[in-house]
């Protein structure tokens, strides 16, 4: 592929790297970033296997641009920034780790041919992990933890510790579970996929590289026979033109498909107050919601001084075509709570805006129910959120997927606090 001068009016610099389905370019406009250009043309084997696919690199582009959008709304740390053109994206210029991370759901491919007497389709839970030194001449193989971690690897001034490959080997499980849950929304599911990380110059790591139908297995209905990834091109013996028509129809569907994969927000979390001096502690409740994606609305009604007007509020939320939470806030005697759960079958969380001087009294009215409800109680504003956000993912791949992340993030900033403090000593 002839080298490329300028991509949407943005001039291009050197040519930074070219492989076998790509180019990546310096942007001096943007030095901090670099432009991925892709090829028409598909490989297998290491490169041994190779032909050029008119449209491939329009179609690899737009669905590695789809899962990354999916992933950085979600607070993935990658490396993705934006789309320039129809065959090109920019990205943040990161050294690459030379390992390909590998998370598999059955068993299939190369893994049956490493271990022997496994069946195809075993399914693991949690997903295996695998690593893979990337070393064309070698066949990329398998690496073990204890290797990555004692090669040492300084990237970008980074050096790949435990630290680091425990974060990134994390990260890559997250990844997969999340597209394998957004794949599941298709009816298609996700068997297996690999991804790379780069480092930025800030030392940051982060999914980088290309995520499109080479990098997984994708099988509609769970079914192998039905196949849509780059395994078809891969099992070709004798590649004929009508043979590559289809490898391309393939990725055509699997790039459509992804335009559907972003769930409807068909729900609301309503936070009601039994009274305006509660407005502080609920808007608290709100940002945390917010930051987790869901859908809120603020309301306030009294249990105890209207009852008729609360159970209206809540039959005007049953009547919407789609899923609720309640969270209830109340101090002194909490009976928003418990009428609540009494008169609806949707989950009722308490979260009583407790005072320092009635902490006991406050908690113990929302604890204390009568018998046949099932309103939980939480004492902080983020529990709350953290509740009715676990309770919208059950149905929503979005929102589980933001506390995952969440999770993951905590997970990351302990690892590291860890290794500065144990460099500190």
């Amino acid at each position: 592929m002839a080298k490329v001068s300028e991509v949407a009016g943005i001039k291009l610099g050197a040519l930074v790297i070219e492989g076998k389905t790509k180019q990546v370019y310096d942007i001096p406009s943007m030095p901090e970033n670099v432009m991925l250009v892709n090829k028409d043309r598909i490989t297998a084997g290491d490169g041994v296997k190779a032909h050029d696919l008119t449209g491939k690199a329009a179609i690899s582009n737009q669905t590695n641009a789809k899962v990354f959008e999916i992933l950085n709304s979600i607070g993935v740390k990658t490396a993705f920034v934006k789309l320039a053109n129809e065959t090109s994206f920019i990205s943040r210029k990161c050294d690459m780790v030379p390992i390909e991370w590998v998370t598999r759901r059955l068993a299939t491919g190369s893994f049956l041919r490493r271990n022997a007497g496994v069946p195809e389709g075993y399914r693991f839970y949690p997903p295996k992990f695998e690593t893979f030194y990337k070393d064309d001449a070698n066949h990329d193989p398998q690496w073990s933890e204890e290797q990555i971690v004692s090669a040492k690897f300084k990237v970008n001034n980074l050096v790949i510790g435990q630290t680091e490959y425990d974060i990134m080997r994390k990260t890559s499980i997250l990844v997969f579970e999340i597209l394998e849950k957004a794949w599941a929304t298709r009816n298609c599911a996700l068997i297996d996929m690999k991804v790379e990380f780069g480092v930025d110059s800030k030392g940051e790591i982060l999914l980088a590289d290309i995520i499109d139908s080479d990098s997984w297995r994708l099988w509609p209905s769970g079914d192998k026979r039905l196949m849509v990834d780059k395994q078809v091109y891969r099992n070709l013996a004798n590649v004929t033109q009508s043979d590559l028509d289809t490898v391309k129809r393939n990725f055509e569907w699997v790039s459509e498909q992804l335009k559907h994969l972003t769930p409807k927000m068909d729900h609301t979390v309503v936070i009601l107050m039994g009274s305006p001096s509660d407005e502080e502690h609920c808007k608290t409740i709100k940002k945390h919601c917010m930051a987790l994606g869901l859908n809120v609305e603020l309301r306030i009604t009294s249990a105890h001084k209207g009852t008729e007007e609360t159970l209206k509020i809540v039959s005007f939320y049953e009547s919407l075509p789609q899923k609720v939470v309640f969270i209830a806030v109340a101090g002194r005697s909490n009976g928003l709570g418990p009428v609540l759960s009494g008169n609806t079958s949707y989950p009722v969380i308490n979260c009583p805006p407790v005072k320092a001087d009635n902490v006991n009294l406050d908690i113990w009215s929302s604890l204390n129910v009568p018998s046949g409800l099932g309103c939980g109680t939480v004492m902080y504003p983020e529990a709350a959120a953290l509740n009715a956000a676990q309770i919208v993912g059950l149905s929503n791949y979005i929102v589980w997927s933001k506390l995952r992340v969440k999770q993951l993030t905590n997970y990351a900033s302990l690892k590291n606090a860890d290794k500065q403090i144990q460099a500190a000593q």
